[in-house]
């Protein structure tokens, strides 16, 4: 039986009550904000902004936690209930596998949208963006007032894929510095990559290189 919550309940989900589920849970468990994180494949910078903003924010990342934390996800979402009559108990509930760096850029290769998180005030900041993998880094181009960091700042970029029926999926987090790419070869180079125009359209001139100083990756299956 499907035990994922639809799209309705997760606009429904009050970000304040899945914030504190999940702390409750943290608690439980013994795990640290950072413990949680890093299982959950994701920066704790992150996962606070996470708390803050709740699920419809990015439901993928919320599938991500809920597995860490070991329980589902419409459980995470809408609190435990009891079955309604003649209904029998949840399959087997899913794990997470960690992946090595080359199923990471092997994934990551065969996607083309991401997430960067940038410091900004009074949380991060994330933007989708268009992305290619080129020699082991992560390029994209944007807007100079867009998804733009400074050179050489500390960035986290995050990509999945997520099946909600099947509960399946994996995410990959890539942490390094940023890198804009100012030479003029190099910038044509890059324009031919396969999807690197960027899907908002308009002027987007500035080219960034992340190089990542660490790669993870976590897949979620079934026991």
């Amino acid at each position: 039986m499907n035990h994922t919550p639809d799209l309705g309940a997760v606009q429904r989900a009050e970000p304040a009550d899945v914030a504190r589920r999940i702390r409750d849970r943290r608690s439980r468990l013994g795990l640290t904000e950072q413990e949680l994180a890093y299982q959950a494949a994701m920066a704790p910078q992150y996962l606070r902004h996470l708390l803050k903003v709740g699920p419809a924010f990015d439901p993928a990342a919320f599938v991500r936690i809920a597995v860490a934390l070991g329980t589902t996800w419409p459980v995470l979402l809408e609190g435990r209930a009891d079955a309604p009559p003649g209904q029998t108990d949840a399959g087997a509930r899913p794990v997470l596998f960690h992946l090595t760096e080359p199923e990471c850029w092997e994934l990551m290769g065969s996607r083309g949208i991401g997430r960067i998180a940038l410091n900004a005030e009074p949380g991060p900041a994330v933007y989708p963006v268009n992305y290619a993998v080129d020699s082991r880094t992560v390029v994209y181009r944007t807007a100079p007032r867009a998804a733009a960091p400074a050179d050489e700042s500390p960035v986290s970029f995050q990509v999945d894929h997520i099946d909600d029926r099947g509960s399946r999926g994996w995410s990959v987090l890539v942490v390094g510095r940023a890198r804009h790419v100012e030479d003029l070869d190099e910038q044509q180079r890059l324009a031919r990559l396969p999807g690197t125009t960027p899907w908002a359209g308009g002027d987007r001139p500035l080219w960034i290189r992340i190089r990542p100083d660490e790669i993870t990756g976590r897949r979620i299956g079934r026991e």
